[in-house]
């Protein structure tokens, strides 16, 4: 053989040693259980980018675009087994389930199959995947709160994960997972827990129990952490900065205290973040919605961000270059009403640590607003482009027509990287609730750690809510899209959407929309439904109660038997102070009562007789005018009764503001 080619043959041989030594020495990269208990708590490696994983959710939508997204259960399954159970869930690779959601649960069996196609690593009753009876699925990290039921206890895989439903049919579903790239080894879900995961569990419930957060339970042991405290007096028309630096560094967390009522002007207020002197700022929306407030009003209190009233608070992890600067503009009123100052003390929590510009993305949050939302098609939360990850929205939604909030039917849809990767079933059921309208389900405000109802109010045809990811962060290379529907099928229920959403990205997209006067001013209806289910009733004498889908109002009908005398006051705590027709929506029949109308000790109604020999619905009678003040905020219906007239049905009461 010439010596050429035995130099050449030694060359490649060589070659080959050389990249088999190096990939013997790159250290593999290892996760379990530990790992993703901490990321739910810890948020201090929250901007470091989830290069070249796999975000997705299996989902129970109805795929030819109507509303049957669970209900009869044709899309609730991946696929039927020999044994009529039924396969939910069924990925191969590396990676993790994080959230698993059903506002449906029941007492059959779950198999979970990890690493093992024979034999399930475990199994567990349905509901007890949320109930906290089985250990390590506890709450609050595995709960039921707002209708629906949701598991945060993340669940790894090395090789795959297959969930066996042992029953023969389910409805509605949501399994989020994340799937990692080659050279990452998964330590597989195993019970009992070791003792390093019990440990980290532990932490864990213990954080998000407390209803009270703080930059220090958020951040773990953050290397060097600075504060600095200011006082400022914000006037209107003017600009006042918060807190400035040229130097690089990070802020871990803010808060914003005021003594002043921030209800009534906090939309007036903008919040303004700048990094490394850009052009373009990286927040800036109204102060009331980038803290979660509903409708003007504080609501939100997440382990991330949120508000009590007086303390606002914003805990992400905000690293940045080598500038930074927080800032609050107050926008002169225009309609003539007086102008205020108010006063703010400021906390500021950070380090010197610089952002590391090839694996952490810099904080953003982008607001929009649309009124009233596009007909036919659905409400943009976020459009993006560049490598990042997206970390969580808040919504508020009002519909535009009187009556109950059907257009809160409408789906989430997100878009990563050109593939559509998640498709939600309703939107209560992407802030982790279900079933709008129904008694202790998503009927009021509630805050979670990681998601909650903003408002609840369907006199008002308003609500919202929130969510926030953590361990599951969705990560994107190139772009990142998410969209909501209003309505069930086609985005055709008129109404009017604000949200923040926040993430983390290598650059800046500029918001399409500044804050206002105009387009910050909040939506005053004339209109005002009250459904029956909804209303807080208390009762004097004698009644009993049955509930029936019997009229096309949206909402159920209330069949009272009453005695003689019989009370029914009804609390009007959420209806705006004003001058108003009230209409009633109510029903004659063979068993009907004489019922009037008081405002405490005043009648302002006459008697009114519901017997009639055949049964008759009437629609929307004028009743009466009433005027409430934030002093008098009731109402009660009284009843006269004989022989077998004791029923009154009530199907709704209407407000008309005069």
């Amino acid at each position: 053989m010439p010596k050429i080619a035995i130099a050449f043959i030694a060359l490649i041989f060589l070659m080959q040693k050389t990249v088999t030594a190096q990939q013997v020495s790159k250290p593999l990269v290892q996760l379990g259980l530990k790992n993703l208990l901490k990321e739910l708590y810890d948020v201090s490696t929250l901007p470091s980018y989830a290069t070249d994983s796999y975000v997705a959710e299996i989902s129970t939508y109805d795929r030819t675009g109507g509303n049957n997204d669970g209900f009869n259960g044709t899309y609730s399954f991946v696929r039927r087994n020999a044994d009529s159970s039924l396969v939910l869930f069924d990925v191969k690779g590396a990676g993790v389930i994080n959230r698993i959601w059903t506002p449906t649960p029941s007492d059959d069996s779950l198999d979970f199959f990890i690493d093992d196609t024979l034999q399930p690593a475990f199994s567990i009753c349905y509901k007890d995947l949320f109930s906290g009876k089985i250990y390590p699925f506890v709450a609050p990290l595995c709960a039921n709160q707002l209708g629906g039921f949701y598991c945060y206890l993340p669940i790894p895989f090395n090789e795959s994960c297959k969930i066996v439903f042992r029953g023969k049919s389910t409805r509605f579903h949501q399994v989020g997972y994340r799937l990692y790239p080659k050279g990452v080894h998964i330590n597989k879900f195993k019970l009992p827990l070791n003792k390093e995961a019990i440990v980290e569990l532990a932490t864990l419930k213990s954080r998000w129990s407390d209803a009270n957060f703080f930059t220090k339970d958020t951040n773990k042991n953050p290397p060097g952490m600075l504060t600095e405290s200011n006082n400022l007096l914000l006037k209107s028309g003017q600009q006042a900065t918060v807190y400035q630096t040229n130097q690089p560094g990070r802020i871990l967390g803010f808060e914003l205290f005021s003594s002043d009522n921030l209800e009534a002007i906090a939309k007036d207020i903008d919040l303004k973040i700048t990094w490394d002197n850009d052009k373009v700022p990286a927040v800036y929306c109204p102060l009331a919605d980038y803290f979660g407030y509903a409708f003007g009003k504080p609501s939100m209190k997440s382990l991330l961000i949120g508000s009590d009233g007086e303390k606002n608070y914003s805990y992400f992890p905000m690293p940045f270059n080598k500038a930074a600067r927080i800032e609050l503009l107050y926008r002169k009123p225009i309609d003539g009403s007086k102008e205020k100052s108010i006063h703010f003390t400021s906390k500021i929590y950070f380090t010197k640590q610089q952002r590391a510009a090839t694996t952490e993305g810099e904080f953003y949050a982008n607001w929009r607003r649309e009124n009233p939302v596009a007909d036919g098609h659905p409400f943009t939360m976020l459009d993006v482009k560049g490598k990042g990850h997206f970390v969580g929205t808040a919504l508020q939604a009002q519909g535009l027509n009187a009556g109950m909030t059907i257009f809160f039917e409408g789906d989430d849809s997100t878009v990563v990287d050109g593939e559509l990767r998640m498709h939600g079933t309703g939107s209560e059921d992407f802030f982790n609730g279900g079933w709008y309208a129904l008694l202790d389900c998503w009927d009021a405000a509630m805050s979670l750690p990681l998601s909650g109802a903003l408002e609840y109010a369907v006199s008002l045809a308003h609500t919202g809510g929130y969510r926030f990811f953590i361990g599951d962060k969705i990560s994107f290379e190139k772009s990142f899209f998410q969209s909501i529907e209003h309505g069930p099928e086609g985005n055709k229920v008129p109404a009017d959407y604000t949200s923040v959403s926040y993430y983390y990205c290598s650059n800046n997209n500029q918001q399409q929309l500044i804050p206002s006067a105009e387009n910050t001013k909040l939506y005053q209806k004339d209109t005002l439904i009250l459904y029956p289910q909804l209303l807080n009733v208390g009762t004097e004498g004698k009644v009993a109660i049955d509930t029936k889908w019997t009229f096309p109002t949206g909402g159920l009908s209330f069949y009272y038997t009453v005695e003689e005398d019989t009370k029914l006051r009804v609390s009007l705590q959420d209806i705006p102070e004003g001058s108003y027709d009230v209409y009633l929506d109510y029903v004659n029949s063979p068993e009907g009562a004489s019922f009037s109308i008081w405002q405490r000790q005043t009648p302002i109604t006459q008697w009114i007789d519901t017997y009639n020999a055949a049964t008759k619905r009437i629609e929307l009678k004028n009743m009466c005018d009433l005027e409430i003040t934030p002093l008098n905020k009731t109402i009660s219906f009284r009843f006269k009764t004989s022989s077998n007239k004791n029923q009154f049905v009530l199907n709704r009461i209407v407000l008309v503001k005069k």
